[in-house]
């Protein structure tokens, strides 16, 4: 895909994700600011830069990162802008990593 198209399509995507409407179930599961840097304050999970060089192995763009609580421990879920143009969400473990799932 051309540069400046692949910039518009992230645009548009950022765009979209930020005006759609949040379930509340998204919301008391994923962590605010304040949370996130007391959890990356203690130490026990990896940064967002190493969560996202798990997901780029799977050959995409990070568009939209968040940390969120599962059953299982946190997770970061990420959006990915994939190179053939679709749209991927998948989840990394926070503690590990490694690459936890997506879809």
């Amino acid at each position: 895909m051309h540069r400046m198209n692949r910039f518009l399509v992230i645009a548009a995507l950022v765009a979209v994700s930020a005006s759609r409407p949040v379930s509340a179930a998204e919301l008391s599961n994923c962590l605010n600011k304040e949370q996130r840097a007391a959890v990356l304050a203690g130490g026990k999970v990896v940064t967002l830069s190493q969560a996202i060089s798990a997901a780029r192995a799977r050959k995409g763009d990070v568009v939209r990162a968040r940390l969120c609580q599962r059953p299982s421990g946190l997770v970061y879920v990420l959006t990915l802008l994939r190179r053939d143009g679709k749209v991927v969400r998948m989840t990394v473990d926070a503690q590990s990593g490694r690459l936890a799932g997506g879809h």
